[in-house]
């Protein structure tokens, strides 16, 4: 499939030619959805805590007699049912961190990429790069252009006037290719792949 190439100023610059088995494919929201659902749950911290009765501060000895004073029977004050017990049945610690096959994890990536493309929220930019780090220059150009929530990926070393110039824009992103992921390319509107972005993807998922 073929792609107009562009500037950031919306100038025609060309056509490129697009890998079908990356960019062409039928997008499948099954595997899209097992992608996300694995980038979430490996990135989430898992260090929330809650303290048993036997990691609460306090005495072990026996509250009061077992018989003989009318009330239910208890041992120590530190018992899940008491203020300032333990908690019975609390987070642990724990990796939240599930397999995924390296097969369907490039497959999601290619099917996001198709997804992309098929809705025609794809744009191929010649270059990602600006004269000044003047998030104002950037913020025009999106706006010419329509881009609300958008997101840069380019090959190369990402130009260091674009990315300061995009730090101060809520919905804009700017990831290298080696950061290419499903998540990120699904939450924006527009993907903008810059012509070294696109050599470098359909190199590695070749």
């Amino acid at each position: 499939m073929k792609a107009e190439i562009t500037s950031l100023d919306a100038a025609k610059l060309g056509e490129i030619e697009l890998k079908d088995s990356i960019f062409g494919l039928e997008p499948r929201a099954d595997i899209l959805h097992r992608v996300v659902n694995w980038q979430l749950a490996k990135r989430r911290a898992g260090t929330h805590k809650a303290k048993t009765r036997s990691e609460v501060n306090g005495t072990g000895k026996k509250m009061y007699k077992q018989k003989g004073t009318g009330r239910a029977r208890h041992s120590d004050r530190k018992a899940p049912i008491f203020r300032g017990g333990g908690v019975a049945h609390g987070p642990l610690v724990r990796d939240h961190a599930i397999e995924l096959p390296k097969k369907v994890r490039t497959l999601g990536l290619k099917l996001a990429l198709s997804a992309k493309a098929k809705s025609q929220s794809l744009v191929v930019v010649d270059e990602a790069k600006l004269t000044e780090a003047k998030t104002k220059i950037l913020a025009a150009k999106l706006a010419a252009r329509g881009w609300n929530s958008v997101l840069f990926i380019d090959g190369g070393a990402l130009d260091t006037n674009f990315l300061r110039a995009s730090r101060n824009l809520v919905h804009v992103d700017v990831l290298k290719t080696e950061g290419a992921n499903v998540y990120d390319i699904l939450r924006r509107d527009t993907l903008v792949l810059t012509k070294a972005a696109v050599a470098q993807l359909e190199a590695r998922l070749a």
